[in-house]
């Protein structure tokens, strides 16, 4: 727990920070934005387009980080993982997949 408190802040200016730099090519609009000590997930898109965030997107490297955020920023658009959804996240971050394995090998927390 000590260690979430001591690093929220800056996963919330991650996020905040990058949102606003990814949403320029979307244009989605998103709600509020939360930063938790989630253990199973790294992120989350609420029904009402609210997005959380594992407060570790501040403890693994940026280009994870970023697909992270553009991974829930997705989500505003299309609730599910179908053709659809992954073209949109193909538009900002073609090399994706890599990524998903860096994370699912490295640092064991799933989007699922």
């Amino acid at each position: 727990m000590q260690r979430y408190h001591r690093y929220r802040a800056k996963a919330a200016e991650i996020a905040e920070a990058q949102l606003a730099k990814f949403n320029t090519h979307y244009n989605f609009p998103y709600g509020k934005v939360s930063i938790r000590n989630q253990t199973q997930r790294w992120g989350s898109c609420s029904p009402a387009n609210n997005l959380s965030f594992n407060y570790r997107i501040a403890l693994i490297p940026t280009h994870l980080a970023d697909y992270v955020i553009v991974h829930e920023l997705c989500h505003v658009h299309a609730h599910h993982h179908g053709p659809n959804f992954w073209k949109l996240v193909h538009k900002t971050i073609p090399d994706y997949r890599e990524r998903i394995r860096a994370l699912r090998e490295e640092h064991r927390i799933s989007f699922y």
